[in-house]
């Protein structure tokens, strides 16, 4: 793990990434906390915050004895939860910054599709 921010953090975004990226699909078993924290070089306490994070949101289930798995509705839960933070970390700081600007909305619009071509 390579960021500032708490690697037991990064573990719960990178199974998440998997999730979303359709490489651990739903009702799928996930790496134990054992295997991941080997594969971190980690604290099997860390790995075990990253996913008992990922069990607190509904994303991640345990059966008894046999480990943790995907939850059904994990992806489109993620998914969602993506757009929502996308929207108020870039687009509503963008649309303030704009009209601080003098940007109108139909001006922003155009620009945004400029870039996007």
């Amino acid at each position: 793990m390579d960021d500032d921010r708490p690697i037991f953090l990064q573990i719960a975004e990178q199974l998440e990434a998997h999730i979303i990226d359709g490489s651990m699909p739903e009702e799928s078993q996930v790496p134990s906390i054992n295997e991941l924290a080997a594969f971190h070089r980690i604290n099997p306490a860390t790995a075990l915050k990253g996913v008992t994070r990922l069990v607190d949101a509904g994303v991640l289930y345990k059966k008894r004895g046999i480990g943790m798995f995907v939850a059904t509705g994990a992806r489109e839960a993620l998914l969602a939860q993506r757009r929502r933070d996308f929207h108020a970390d870039f687009v509503a700081p963008l649309v303030a910054q704009a009209h601080a600007l003098g940007i109108s909305t139909d001006s922003l619009i155009d620009l945004i599709r400029k870039d996007a071509s």
